[in-house]
């Protein structure tokens, strides 16, 4: 029985080796933004999100997979469209509203597996202060949107929602959803507000979505292979 045991703590521990690459990853990429390394930049943001999904794939193998699993990859695919937006989309004169739109996408696909598949929470009354997140954004924002306003409303409202509903898969999505809620905020506020600086905010953004899209899979992942839904 030891030896099993011991077999079975081994085999525990290598589930999670992708996600320690996935920061690794990360780490690479925010350090090379910092420091404006361009030829390191691009490729590591394009490896992201396959690297996450590995990450995914391998800690639930063996577990019984089901729309919940589906949805998470749905929501990581799309995420990975709109990270490469500008690499996938050469034609495009601006990436941006292609960018909403896969990001738009992911979110749904995380909202539906938070708002139907995973119910380990209720969600909280302090997740309203995320209504107050978007009231005051949009309002930050307006004057300074212009053919965007429609496609920024929209998508602030999917963020929230993500962000509200990540509340039901305990701290660990709860977290997550706050950390991608918090990068788009500052993407936003450097995209559409003057005087924001770029090199400023540039690491932050990228760290708090790297944070927020690992943090958001590995709580899945963690549910989905104790069977809760």
């Amino acid at each position: 029985m030891t030896a099993k045991r011991s077999m079975a703590a081994r085999l525990e521990a290598t589930c999670w080796w992708g996600f320690w690459l996935f920061a690794a990853v990360s780490l690479v990429h925010v350090v090379a933004i910092a420091l404006g390394l361009d030829p390191v930049i691009y490729p590591t943001k394009l490896a992201l999100i396959p690297v996450l999904a590995v990450a995914a794939v391998w800690a639930l193998r063996g577990a019984s997979l089901d729309r919940s699993a589906m949805l998470l990859f749905v929501a990581l695919a799309f995420s990975w469209l709109g990270d490469g937006a500008a690499w996938f989309f050469p034609f495009l004169d601006d990436e941006l509203p292609a960018m909403l739109l896969w990001f738009g996408l992911a979110h749904l696909a995380y909202m539906a597996l938070f708002g139907f598949r995973i119910r380990e929470r209720r969600v909280p009354p302090w997740s309203l202060v995320y209504a107050v997140w978007y009231g005051v954004m949009i309002a930050v924002l307006w004057p300074h949107l212009g053919a965007l306003l429609v496609p920024v409303i929209v998508y602030g409202a999917v963020l929230a929602g993500t962000a509200v509903l990540a509340t039901r898969g305990g701290t660990t999505t709860a977290v997550g959803g706050a950390l991608f809620l918090a990068s788009d905020t500052l993407l936003a506020l450097r995209l559409f507000l003057p005087g924001v600086s770029e090199a400023a905010t540039g690491p932050w953004i990228m760290l708090t979505y790297c944070a927020g899209q690992g943090l958001l899979v590995l709580g899945v992942v963690l549910l989905l292979r104790r069977g809760l839904r």
